[in-house]
């Protein structure tokens, strides 16, 4: 009898520990630029982030798909209820104008591990 109630108790916290963690979600996913000039080449943009998970949330890495997008991002643990940001900025200098469309891989402790934002605009000739 002692089993089976030590057995229950360790899986009733078993389980109790696995539900609780962090959970990002993202104001949104996207960020457009719209058009821009070629001779103002420098556009940034800002993800804002709510940990609605139970659990602190770290973010481990932003990483950007191309040299001409760098991301910086909240370093400290987000406690349950409260915001962060991801902080993006875009050089087009020496890139060809036209539409572009980036990528930022977040990757966090949270219970999805890996979420991706874009940005996109399109960069017009100087005239």
């Amino acid at each position: 009898m002692k089993r089976i109630i030590l057995t229950l108790t360790m899986l009733v916290a078993l389980v109790a520990t696995a539900s609780a963690q962090a959970e990002i979600k993202f104001d949104k996913l996207i960020h457009n630029f719209g058009s821009f000039e070629e001779a103002n080449p420098v556009q940034k943009a800002t993800f804002t982030f709510t940990n609605v998970g139970n659990k602190p949330l770290i973010i481990n890495q932003a990483i950007a798909s191309c040299g001409c997008t760098i991301p910086s991002y909240t370093k400290k643990p987000i406690a349950p209820g409260q915001k962060g940001q991801i902080s993006v900025t875009y050089n087009g200098k020496g890139m060809f104008p036209g539409h572009f469309k980036k990528s930022i891989t977040v990757r966090s402790n949270g219970n999805v591990e890996m979420s991706r934002l874009y940005i996109e605009g399109v960069m017009t000739e100087k005239k």
